[in-house]
């Protein structure tokens, strides 16, 4: 079985209606001097909504793939924390998400990621951005972060991921049938985050709340665990749940993510 297979898998199954929740921006598109808004053409008649925050053209940039609920327009408010440290801040959304074209998929997750990775390399190129990048993906979108480290681990500085998966939705296997739990955990195909991890070498840091109900902290201590990265660190919240470590530990999150920036720049 192959990862599309694989993929395929989880788009037919309950899962789809799970964990995609696409809906309309809630915040008015923007057009700033450090705000830009871009419709990115990931197919033919089918545009992704992305926002870029930014800090400066000497800065390092950072690609980020937000959470199931979450549309780019929702980081307004948190994308200054990563500005004032130096960071310029991408943010892709997902088919049906925001501005967006088309309908979310898994398949179609994974794929237009590698679409808007060359599509935002070209931006930077184009506006005159210091090419030094980082991805990052925020729970669901560990997965497009990962699968991005593991295909263009040259052309990155760095991977973050924050509350995700290393078992790709494991708590809702449990929906699946007991012939699609066995394919999907092949580690003889590159599917699974954890086994992706295993090949990225690139340094690594992995921020997870540690009362997270939605994704438990052993997944991130398993994409710690198989990590391919000599340089590799793990940040777990204290007493922080899925959806308020920012909140609780809010200047130790940005700072240990300022640091990781600073050092692999």
């Amino acid at each position: 079985m192959s990862e599309e297979d694989a993929l395929s898998i989880l788009d037919r199954s309950p899962l789809l209606r799970l964990i995609f929740y696409p809906h309309g921006d809630l915040f008015p598109p923007l057009s700033t001097p450090n705000i830009t808004d871009y419709l990115s053409e990931v197919e033919e008649g089918v545009r992704i909504g992305c926002r870029f925050y930014k800090s400066s053209p000497e800065d390092p940039s950072l690609l980020y793939f937000h959470g199931n609920g979450e549309t780019a327009g929702d980081h307004d408010g948190i994308a200054p924390l990563y500005n004032e440290r130096g960071i310029n801040l991408f943010v892709a959304d997902y088919r049906g998400y925001g501005s967006s074209d088309g309908t979310p998929t898994f398949t179609n997750m994974i794929n237009d990621a590698h679409v808007i990775f060359k599509i935002f390399g070209k931006i930077i190129e184009r506006e005159g951005h210091r090419k030094t990048l980082f991805v990052m993906g925020r729970s669901l979108g560990s997965m497009p972060a990962i699968e991005l480290a593991f295909h263009y681990g040259d052309n990155i500085n760095g991977l973050i991921t924050e509350s995700g998966w290393g078992n790709n939705f494991r708590r809702l296997w449990g929906h699946l049938k007991p012939s699609e739990i066995e394919a999907i955990s092949d580690e003889n195909i590159a599917f699974l985050s954890k086994i992706k991890m295993r090949s990225i070498r690139r340094p690594t840091l992995i921020i997870h709340g540690e009362h997270d109900n939605l994704v438990p902290v052993r997944e991130a201590e398993e994409l710690y665990q198989n990590s391919g990265a000599e340089d590799k660190e793990i940040l777990v919240i204290p007493n922080a749940d899925h959806n308020n470590l920012i909140i609780l530990g809010q200047d130790k999150y940005f700072q240990t993510i300022e640091t990781f920036v600073r050092a692999h720049r």
